[in-house]
């Protein structure tokens, strides 16, 4: 055998993975082998594989016997949507993708060479865990996995896609970068699993219902997307991928739309229902504002008073965050709060616009709210918006009630541009709360308490439950036609372009974690 037959009788080996059969296996389960995942994640012909021959060390329990060239995961770099991005994807056909010294050294490379190039990272994640029979070394792997994430975090955007089993220390990579997918019926997260669940706590629980897919997307928020397979999964990444800088140092692409800048839609002027207790969609606000209608969800199953998510305003990538009065009234609770404030931490890393839609009649009452930290939590919000040096502009559709009003995105939390709507409500309180309270003796005394409760929540309303005062004291900086809000965004977004903010000087601030 000559030296090139040599070499390419190598490459097929690691082309070949664990071989047919376990091949055959991964198609039956419904997955994509990791070689399939990683074509059609990065754009035809881009890729460039690295450290292809590389094999394991481990010599105990009869594995000099079972060596596989590339060891269980590929790892490279290519091109998705004509930028670089780096990606490894773990191998279940090789030792069940389990983690090897060698095989985590893999990943710490191109993890390297990402940070040093500021290009994304991407995990295709589908395995089993540490290499039992390599101790020590596996679990020192993992950590300097771990240790790569939290340096790159803010440096470069970082995905993970749960493509088969992610569990025990596994999962802790996932859970440091910034966006998790999840394939339903296919991949499962937990730290313990169902088997030592039941020996140690007696609960009957099944993989898919302790960690599946929908359990991380709806229950726990550990992931953002539930997807339903792996080709989704990987257009998805693509698609998410568009709307991200290389790096913190770099500008969002940027696409060419047909949408008029100067759109306006009238059916925004009728909107927002007469009473103020009734419900309306704010996904119907943003979709009608964002370019061609289009609003990349995040975190759509979780925390769903809360909308957090991707759009383009004449062609530019923003963020957007805003109430949702269908669900709980729009009111921030503990769940809302850490969704909203993680969401904001990322597109202020990676200079992404932030676009605010706010109608919140303020915190979610209650002793299950108070006992679970609802302080604490709702400040990690307030310290993001705060905190947030990227352009930030924000649109009162109508209710912005008490400390939820300072929450989000208001003037004092050194936001850009704040506009509301006629229909904004500004205020301490809502007008019948607030009533209650300043003419309580009042009405008791009253010939008629009804009538005379009435004629003071009508004054209440008419002299704070609207924009004007806000805006006559500059804390709102121009009261505007709804249907012009997709021009006024659009506008005051190009005139931000060139803002230059800057933080005191510190090693970080402490976050109310």
């Amino acid at each position: 055998m000559t030296p090139v037959e040599d070499l390419r009788a190598r490459e097929r080996r690691a082309e070949d993975g664990g071989g047919a059969d376990r091949l055959r296996k991964q198609h039956a389960a419904g997955k994509l082998t990791a070689r399939e995942r990683i074509d059609l994640l990065f754009d035809p012909g881009t890729f460039e594989e690295v450290d292809k021959l590389v094999t394991h060390r481990c010599r105990d329990f009869g594995m000099e016997a079972q060596v596989f060239p590339g060891d269980g995961v590929i790892t490279g770099h290519g091109r998705v949507h004509g930028r670089v991005v780096y990606a490894f994807a773990q191998d279940f056909t090789v030792f069940g993708g389990s983690l090897s010294e060698t095989n985590a050294a893999k990943i710490c490379k191109v993890m390297d060479m990402a940070v040093r190039n500021g290009c994304p990272v991407i995990g295709l994640n589908d395995s089993g865990g540490a290499r039992i029979q390599e101790g020590v070394v596996s679990l020192g792997g993992y950590a300097d996995i771990f240790l790569r994430n939290t340096m790159a975090s803010g440096v470069v955007p970082q995905i993970s896609a749960i493509m088969g089993p992610c569990a025990g220390g596994a999962v802790y990579s996932p859970a440091i970068t910034d966006f998790t997918i999840m394939v339903k019926d296919t991949s499962y997260m937990f730290v313990t699993g169902p088997d030592v669940i039941r020996t140690v706590t007696h609960e009957d629980v099944t993989k898919d219902a302790l960690g599946g897919a929908m359990t991380h997307n709806a229950i726990s928020g550990v992931a953002h997307f539930a997807v339903a397979d792996d080709r989704e999964c990987l257009l998805l990444i693509r698609e998410l991928l568009s709307f991200m800088p290389g790096n913190n140092l770099d500008e969002a692409p940027r696409l060419v739309t047909e949408d008029a800048t100067d759109r306006e839609d009238e059916s925004l002027d009728a909107l927002v229902p007469v009473s103020p207790n009734q419900p309306y969609d704010m996904l119907d606000v943003i979709h009608t504002v964002a370019d061609e209608g289009y609003f990349l969800e995040v975190h759509e199953h979780y925390a769903k008073n809360i909308l957090v998510g991707f759009a383009r305003l004449g062609g530019r990538p923003v963020g957007i965050v805003a109430n949702q009065p269908a669900h709980l009234a729009g009111t921030l609770d503990i769940d809302a709060s850490v969704k909203g404030a993680r969401f904001v931490r990322f597109c202020d890393a990676f200079n992404i616009p932030l676009v605010t839609f706010e109608d919140v009649p303020g915190f979610l009452p209650g002793t299950v709210q108070e006992y679970g930290g609802i302080i604490r939590h709702g400040a990690k919000l307030l310290y993001a918006f705060a905190e947030a040096t990227v352009p930030k502009v924000t649109v009162i559709t109508r209710k912005a009630y008490g400390g939820a009003y300072c929450v989000m995105a208001s003037k004092h939390l050194r936001t850009d541009f704040n506009y509301a709507w006629p229909t904004a409500e500004i205020a301490v309180m809502g007008a019948e709360g607030a009533v209650n309270i300043l003419y309580k003796r009042e009405i008791e005394r009253a010939d008629d308490p009804a009538a005379m409760r009435a004629e003071r929540v009508a004054e209440f309303r008419r002299k704070f439950a609207n924009p004007y005062v806000a805006a006559e004291k500059g804390y709102v900086d121009e009261v505007i036609l709804p249907r012009t809000t997709r021009r006024k965004l659009i506008q005051v977004l190009a005139a931000l372009e060139g803002k230059r903010e800057t933080l005191p000087r510190k090693k970080h601030g402490n976050i109310p974690l």
